[in-house]
């Protein structure tokens, strides 16, 4: 059939952009004791304690320093900021709009996330295509009060196994149009047919990881309240949706099994955000629909082949905007 050398020249395409993007309480005022009615002694509600109204958390103000990588950066979205310029950091990123919806005055809000980053360069200097990005953690202070932190997938290795799932495909095309036979799931095959899951050894090891960073920047900055946010929705539940713009570069049981490993490294940061104190901000579920297979007036993030001037599998504009939403909207509480 023809079908099939083609779909091996877009595997191959494929496989190639992705290696080069590679809380007072109270009971009732005083006033208001002469409207109720009298209890007698008998009714026990006359001898209940009353329940305090919980005191609710004042939204933190500045000084704000956001952490992270691309995914928090912003590569590519006009206009790009700051130094070094290799960090890829946009202006309009969502720490930039939260601080913005925040009211805080320039002084107040510090942005050190820089595209590629891992969890080791929060703590040493991060070399970049244009220049050194210093230590992310020396932007925190005793007097620091709000700190987002999106990190981890670097060092999963998230973008390296979507690689590979486009090469483990393209390889077996290319078998199979000798014997006519496929896998049906080939890269789930390459880091999982031994019955060992590389891919989730990764994620536990970059937990362990991201534990201790917590741990440090509540020592450097105790009095701050701490958000871990989570990654946005790369791909949908359903294949099927991803034909139009994958095609048959990435086999349809392996996007199932890169949807299953984003859950997986999610469910690491949930976890330990909660286990360290921090508040853990999903992404992903408010981005459920716009991922990289939905239209492109729809998607919040680019597809292996994106707009113009984008980066590809990483949020654009309006998945900044969403992050921004979802982020103040647990700031706010």
């Amino acid at each position: 059939m023809t079908t099939r050398p083609a779909a091996a020249v877009t595997a191959a395409g494929l496989a190639a952009v992705l290696l080069a993007a590679c809380s007072s309480g109270g009971g009732p005022e005083k006033g208001f004791a002469g409207a109720l009615p009298a209890r007698s002694s008998a009714d026990p509600a006359s001898t209940s304690t009353p329940t305090p109204t919980p005191t609710p958390t004042p939204t933190p103000s500045g000084p704000y320093v956001a952490l992270g990588d691309s995914y928090t950066s912003g590569p590519k979205i006009t206009p790009q900021v700051g130094d070094p310029k290799g960090c890829a950091r946009s202006a309009v990123n969502y720490p930039s709009l939260v601080a913005k919806a925040l009211g805080l005055a320039a002084g107040q809000f510090q942005d050190v996330s820089c595209s590629g980053a891992r969890t080791g360069d929060l703590t040493r200097a991060q070399q970049t295509d244009a220049g050194a990005n210093p230590p992310q953690f020396d932007a925190l202070t005793p007097a620091t009060r709000l700190v987002t932190l999106g990190i981890g997938g670097n060092d999963a290795g998230f973008m390296e196994v979507v690689t590979q799932c486009a090469k483990d495909n393209l390889m077996d095309t290319v078998k199979g149009l000798v014997s006519g036979e496929r896998a049906t799931s080939p890269c789930r095959d390459h880091y999982a047919g031994d019955g060992t899951d590389q891919v989730r050894s990764r994620v536990d090891a970059t937990g362990e990881r991201l534990g201790q960073a917590l741990q440090e920047i509540r020592r450097r900055s105790p009095q701050a309240r701490v958000y871990v946010i989570g990654y946005p929705a790369l791909l949908p539940a359903d294949p099927a949706s991803c034909l139009p713009v994958l095609g048959g570069t990435v086999a349809a049981a392996d996007i199932g099994f890169l949807v299953e490993k984003e859950q997986q490294l999610n469910g690491m940061l949930k976890t330990r955000a909660e286990s360290a104190g921090a508040v853990f901000v999903d992404a992903a579920a408010p981005s459920a629909g716009h991922d990289m297979c939905a239209g492109e007036a729809t998607r919040w993030v680019e597809p292996p082949f994106p707009a113009p001037g984008l980066a590809a599998i990483h949020p654009n504009a309006k998945g900044q905007e969403a992050v921004a939403t979802a982020v103040l909207k647990a700031v706010r509480g």
